[in-house]
């Protein structure tokens, strides 16, 4: 079973009752988009999902990519599909009008971006990088750039890509060496870069690096970094891609997973040097980078609910039609779901799914409430939360996702070890995830280092607050009061931590590094555990007339997470406060 149904009626759910949806379209930027309309886009999105992209997914893992006289090679039925995706719109679903974007609420976006990258997530890369790419040059391109690359690359016409890392480097792009020469109105670039996914292809007329390199006269470090857009195509004068860039794909790695992704080397200025055009100031290319790498985080947590979905349907799929053994109660032989075990592994991944999406699309909203929010102060203390969560939906999303397509293969049994059912192949995919963007290691590094001790642990506090708001509310809900001493317990987990971090800090400068992941999935733990709380009381409310099988359903999955996953924060804390003498007394040799 390979079939992917988009899970619309607990997308629709998240988004009104978690993301706030009918708030958001009261917004100025979206006064003209109603609830029907996006019901309809998203019902839309996961048709193209699962017609156009989902048929290419397992063909797209078998065939692979391969560079062939410099050009890289795609999968069959990519290009197609890509071309597909471009002519109906759906790159520019969230960008904005005054770009030929429709403007759609970021939380309706990240929906359909969970749906196509559930369906094909390598394939899905190739749009995602491309949002980003023109994100980047809308906030930080001179106005001549974004009126001559923008409008086709938010189109999806152009793709984008984020040109990092090299040999040398890795994540310390301090060590970076490409380097730029100043020519006139432009600079060329000379160096060589690993790491660039969907670096080269056909499926596209023109593809737009985003590089970082270095100038002759810079200043070391990440200070000495700037940014500048290189075109595969230079543009002739009516702005049409003309001559070839002296920039290549030297070779496509082999990986893991997300074989249907190229991820190329890249080699810019084997010859002349490439082309390229300043983005923003000289040496100012780290901070115009994080525009883009700060959206590529969020997606890259999605991509983890994502292909968590797409594990959890093909499980419950073969636990509810494969016949083994007998059960209490039963007579006869029985389908695995009615197994306890199996049970419990269904309601793992199901109730961190739910929790993940909540975290996501509430995630989106207040992208949205920070850009478009009727106040300064809204506004303001939206963008805080941004930058706070950020760096917990990329590092808890996507660790979960291991737990969760990992148990896609367990409820297989020797089955789900054999490729041809398909769940190997989500768990093969999903481990990239924790890495790239930045490791679990770098997000709770920037979550215990910027988020909290770099603002006095102001804006999580105000989350705390949030939460234990919350819990008082289902305290005084008679049908879910029982859930509030968990809750209760777990967010003070959470506040104990900070409180010791933000002491410990000043008299230990390993603390905040040692604590900084169990930090991180404590914090990710304890907001899914916020969320679930947030949709049972939604749904024991009912306001919004859903029907009673979903409501009850949602209220037993908040129940089974509360029960099994968010004790979960007890441990993280222990481990986060154990101090980093435990961490760095040991001696290198003794690793031996």
């Amino acid at each position: 079973m390979t079939d992917y149904h988009p899970p619309l009626k607990d997308m629709i759910f998240s988004l009104r009752e978690l993301a706030g949806l009918d708030d958001l379209l009261g917004l100025d930027g979206y006064a003209e988009f109603d609830a029907d309309t996006v019901d309809q886009v998203l019902t839309e999105a996961g048709t193209f999902a699962s017609e156009v992209f989902v048929p290419l997914n397992v063909p797209g893992d078998a065939a692979g990519c391969r560079v062939v006289d410099k050009a890289v090679q795609v999968p069959d039925g990519f290009a197609d599909a890509y071309g597909q995706f471009v002519e109906n719109g759906w790159p520019a679903l969230t960008a904005s009008p005054e770009f030929g974007g429709m403007g759609l609420p970021d939380a309706v976006g990240l929906a359909a971006f969970e749906m196509w990258n559930a369906a094909n997530m390598a394939l899905s890369l190739c749009p995602m990088l491309t949002g980003g790419a023109a994100n980047a040059i809308r906030v930080h391109a001179s106005p001549e750039l974004r009126d001559t690359y923008l409008p086709k690359v938010v189109s999806g016409e152009w793709s984008g890509t984020m040109v990092l890392t090299e040999p040398q480097a890795g994540s310390d792009l301090a060590a970076i060496t490409t380097k730029a020469v100043r020519e006139g109105d432009h600079y060329r670039l000379f160096g060589t870069k690993i790491y660039i996914t969907w670096g080269d292809h056909p499926m596209a007329e023109n593809t737009i690096h985003l590089v970082l390199a270095r100038l002759e006269d810079a200043p070391d470090g990440i200070r000495g970094i700037s940014m500048f857009l290189v075109p595969k195509y230079l543009l002739d004068a009516d702005g049409n891609p003309a001559d070839r860039n002296d920039v290549y794909a030297a070779s496509v790695e082999h990986k893991l997973g997300i074989h249907g992704s190229p991820t190329c080397v890249m080699n810019f200025g084997e010859t002349d040097g490439a082309i390229g055009y300043l983005v923003g100031e000289e040496n100012r290319g780290m901070a115009n980078m994080f525009t883009m790498m700060n959206q590529a985080r969020l997606e890259v947590g999605v991509q983890g609910l994502a292909i968590s979905e797409r594990a959890y349907q093909l499980a419950r799929a073969y636990a509810i039609d494969r016949v083994q053994g007998t059960a209490p109660g039963e007579d006869g032989r029985v389908t695995i779901v009615h197994h306890a075990d199996v049970r419990r592994m269904l309601l793992m991944m199901k109730s961190q799914i739910e929790a993940m999406r909540g975290a996501a699309y509430y995630m989106g909203s207040q992208i949205d409430v920070s850009r478009h929010g009727a106040d300064e102060a809204g506004r303001e203390a939206a963008d805080a939360r941004v930058a706070l969560i950020t760096p917990i939906i990329k590092g808890w999303l996507t660790e979960v996702a291991q737990e969760i397509t990992s148990l896609g293969v367990q409820i297989h049994g020797g089955m789900g070890f054999v490729e041809e059912t398909g769940a190997a192949q989500y768990m093969r995919d999903a481990r990239i995830l924790p890495i790239y963007e930045g490791t679990t290691g770098i997000q709770g590094n920037d979550l215990v280092g910027r988020k909290i001790l770099g603002d006095e642990g102001r804006a999580i506090r105000a989350l705390i607050g949030d939460m234990r708001a919350t819990a008082e509310l289902v305290g005084h809900a008679d049908a879910l009061a029982d859930l509030k001493p968990a809750l209760d317990a777990s967010i003070e987990d959470l506040d104990t931590v900070v409180d010791w971090l933000i002491a410990a800090a000043p008299y230990d400068q390993n603390a905040p590094a040692a604590a900084a992941v169990n930090l991180l999935l404590l914090a990710g733990t304890v907001i899914g555990g916020w969320h679930m709380a947030r949709a049972a009381l939604a749904a024991n409310a009912n306001a919004g007339g859903y029907d009673k099988a979903f409501c009850e359903s949602r209220i037993k999955t908040a129940r089974f997470y509360i029960a099994h996953v968010l004790p979960r924060s007890h441990g993280y804390a222990r481990a986060a406060t154990a101090g980093a003498d435990v961490v760095m007394s040991m001696a290198e040799e003794l690793f031996s």
